[in-house]
């Protein structure tokens, strides 16, 4: 695994990089788990992709958010990746503004994890919970050790759990923006398979989702999204097994009966 050196810090800043549009029915709840974190040194970022609702009002009502910004975009990567320019943070992270964090030690235990395991990189586990009734869980995807082999085998983190120094955003590139819905399988297929990131595995939830996506929402969504994971192979220029990309939706099953 290839080891990035950085300069020690006395206390790690980390950057948490939110993007909204339209998001004001639950924004808030975003903005307060991240409010809420006992860490000292976090950077909250937020990128608005011209919202027409509440949403920066909303975002005004919260001081502890450090940047924000509201402008036209084109779409979530490109969002993304301008929030990425804007941190100054030594980790970043990405949580949506549909999702929080499911208690206040998140943060502290993610830096206390990166420091404990020199790594570049570091993923945990990931609870979906129902949009209407966020205390009611729906699914639980447990990520398991890190095992390059498995990428091949249809596995991947759950990337809202994933956290990573902003010296490999650097070094690596962000998200490719010609990917409309796997930019986030490319980034990590990229970093962790093709670059060999050190990257390690926090066993805790570290996110929690409201359930709904665009990759998942219907049958002609799951095919794009097929074609597109097959992309993020080519843009590498390396191969999966015949039957990967097919594994990657079907083990997604086994989180309805995980508890």
């Amino acid at each position: 695994m290839e080891t990035i050196k950085t300069k020690p810090t006395i206390l790690l800043k980390i950057s948490i990089i939110t993007i909204t549009y339209n998001s004001a029915k639950t924004l808030a709840t975003t903005l307060e788990s991240v409010a809420n974190q006992d860490y000292p040194n976090i950077e909250h970022i937020i990128v608005d992709g011209l919202s027409k609702d509440d949403t920066i009002e909303i975002v005004q009502q919260f001081p502890h958010i450090s940047k924000w910004v509201s402008e036209k975009d084109k779409g979530l990567y490109d969002a993304l990746n301008k929030g990425i320019k804007m941190a100054t943070g030594d980790i970043v992270g990405l949580i949506h503004s549909d999702d929080f964090y499911p208690n206040n030690q998140c943060i502290s235990n993610i830096v206390t994890h990166f420091e404990a395991n020199n790594c570049d990189a570091l993923y945990g586990d990931l609870v979906y919970v129902n949009p209407i009734n966020i205390k009611k869980v729906e699914r639980n995807w447990k990520s398991g050790d890190f095992k390059k082999s498995n990428f091949l085998y249809g596995w991947m983190p759950p990337h809202p759990s994933f956290f990573v120094k902003k010296i490999v955003y650097e070094k690596f590139g962000a998200f490719n923006t010609s990917l409309k819905s796997a930019a986030d399988y490319e980034i990590m297929l990229r970093y962790l398979y093709k670059c060999n990131v050190k990257v390690s595995y926090l066993k805790q939830v570290l996110v929690h989702m409201r359930t709904g996506g665009m990759s998942n929402a219907s049958f002609k969504n799951r095919i794009k999204a097929n074609l597109e994971d097959r992309k993020a192979w080519d843009l590498n220029e390396i191969k999966p097994f015949w039957f990967t990309l097919y594994l990657k939706p079907l083990r997604k099953i086994s989180q309805f009966f995980l508890k």
